[in-house]
């Protein structure tokens, strides 16, 4: 059996085609591919059974056989028993051109596709990063340790309070320094206080201008500390200053600063409860920032819920946390506030109590006055009213008579609206920053620049070193008075023991010590005068400079 594939093959011509005189249209133009041309008896048979029927001129049997004929001339003679593959299975697979099988009229010229060279191989660059220098690190931050720097020992402590300490360090690569919050556990069953947890969730969500940045918690020597921004002084500081004092315009723009703060914070749901002067920091260029976020919260614009009334240093707190309320909202903030604002104007408290309840509400009520219901509605609601309404001793007003000749008019104003009795009555943040004082009294506010003229850093723990200091000088200092005047009577005694002249040598010596008291008059001009206090959270009072 042979096969020729691929390769045209010439078309036998039909017995149809020989009676018409010529080839057929249909398979004119149609080559014959069928590689078996073996004789078709089929055929043979086909084309006598047409034959017989020739004299009848049957036109349906001619076209009826040109029909066949056609569809015969597209069907492949070869027999099924050998439609086997040409290929040897046990062979190489033969090569074919593809090129032959393709139309004699396309046959064109095939194009010769040269060989190019290979591009010479590209040059492998190599990004080669120079190695950082190594920061340099000063001789006394090499050491193990953190990357925060801070001098042993109590050198860096610039605050302290129930929360731990705070401690001034440097970062050992950028220089910059931070203040280090190391948080207090009390004993590692109770775990992680929730004081420091509503401390970081509420400064992550936190962004202004007028708070305090919290840049990261870290961990060391079994502490938790928290990282912030540093800030050279706070109003406590600032406040006790022995020569520096802020002028009117300064004064108004740390006031502005610090309601601006208080703005963002109610506007955000969050109770600060715990403003005071030492929480509000100060940096060199006189930007403001309010801290200590230990006692903060979210609260509900919506609803009344109940919190915790043993908030808020006690001179700052609000007639209806000493009441005992527990629902409450931002005009607790506003209370404490007017208390600084006070300071500020006036460099001293404006109800400095002993640290408890009942004392504070007596300074209320010597400064402000006995509330009424008329003045204070909801009085009667709190819940320790009966315990606290006869407690105190009625007093009349005398915040007019105190406070009315240092204060300009709308700063008098402004005070009498925010130190109101009755909370609903009390202006909001934004109302503040739109009072007169803000807006249109002389002179306006002005940023404190002067600041960074002042030399060492100036917060409430730095003042009480102070204010210890001295008084310990003035412990020394009367001391030797006692002992000197100890030793005066003794000489007294031997002289007239001895028969000496009494009065002449008495009066001497009385001139001798009286010139030596009014030298020391002058040096101190304060007189040995008790300075005021300042207590911290818990209540424990502390002493404070005066100015």
């Amino acid at each position: 059996m042979r096969f020729n594939h691929g390769q045209p093959q010439p078309r036998q011509e039909s017995r149809l085609e020989s009676r018409l005189g010529g080839p057929d249209r249909k398979s004119e133009f149609r080559p014959d591919y069928r590689s078996d041309h073996r004789h078709d008896h089929r055929h043979d048979h086909r084309s006598d059974h047409r034959d017989r029927h020739d004299s009848r001129g049957d036109y349906r049997s001619d076209h009826r056989g040109d029909y066949r004929d056609s569809r015969d001339s597209r069907r492949d003679g070869r027999d099924y028993r050998d439609s086997r593959d040409h290929r040897d299975a046990r062979g190489p697979r033969e090569h074919r051109d593809p090129r032959d099988a393709r139309h004699p009229r396309d046959r064109r010229p095939e194009p010769r596709f040269e060989k190019r060279p290979k591009p010479p191989p590209k040059a492998i660059f190599r990004i080669v990063k120079k190695a950082k220098p190594r920061p340099s690190v000063k001789p006394e931050f090499q050491g193990p340790g953190s990357i925060y720097y801070r001098k042993p020992g109590n050198e860096s402590v610039v605050g302290s309070g129930t929360y731990g300490k705070v401690f001034k360090a440097d970062h050992i690569y950028t220089n910059n320094m931070v203040a280090l919050k190391r948080i207090r556990v009390e004993n590692e069953k109770d775990g992680f206080p929730v004081t420091a947890i509503r401390e970081v969730k509420l400064l992550e969500h936190l962004r202004h201008d007028n708070v305090v940045q919290l840049l990261e918690v870290m961990v060391e020597d079994n502490h938790c500390y928290m990282v912030f921004e540093y800030l050279s002084h706070d109003l406590t500081g600032l406040l006790n200053h022995p020569s520096y004092k802020l002028d009117e315009a300064q004064k108004k723009d740390l006031a502005k600063q610090m309601f601006e703060g208080l703005d963002y914070l109610h506007h955000r749901g969050v109770l600060h409860r715990d403003i005071k002067a030492a929480n509000i920091l100060v940096s060199n260029s006189g930007q403001l920032k309010i801290a200590d976020f230990g006692l903060a919260r979210f609260y509900s614009k919506v609803r009344r819920l109940d919190y915790t009334n043993r908030v808020i240093t006690i001179w700052y707190r609000s007639p209806e946390l000493l009441f005992g309320e527990t629902q409450y909202g931002p005009a607790v903030d506003i209370w404490s506030a007017a208390c600084v604002l006070v300071e500020i104007f006036t460099n001293y408290a404006i109800f400095p109590g002993d640290g408890t309840e009942l004392n504070q509400l007596q300074k209320i009520y010597d400064v402000l006055g006995a509330p009424t219901l008329e003045q204070w509605p909801g009085m009667r609601d709190t819940a320790w009213y009966e315990l606290l309404i006869n407690a105190c001793k009625p007093r009349a007003s005398t915040f007019e008579s105190k406070y009315r000749d240092k204060l300009t008019p709308a700063a008098y104003e402004l005070l009498t609206s925010m130190l109101d009795y009755d909370p609903a009555n009390r202006p909001t943040a934004n109302d503040v920053l739109e009072h007169p004082y803000f807006t249109v009294e002389q002179p306006a506010a002005s940023r404190a620049v002067e600041l960074a003229n002042i030399q060492g850093d100036w917060h409430e723990f730095e003042s009480k070193a102070l204010r210890k200091e001295r008084e310990q000088k003035k412990k020394e200092k009367d001391r030797h008075e006692r002992e000197r005047e100890r030793h005066r009577q003794k000489e007294l005694k031997r002289r007239v023991d001895d028969g000496d002249a009494h009065d002449k040598g008495g009066e001497h010596d009385r001139k001798r010590i009286r010139s030596e008291q009014e030298k020391d008059a002058e040096r101190d001009p304060s007189g040995g005068l008790p300075s005021p206090r300042i207590e911290d959270r818990k209540g424990d009072l502390m002493e404070v400079d005066p100015v």
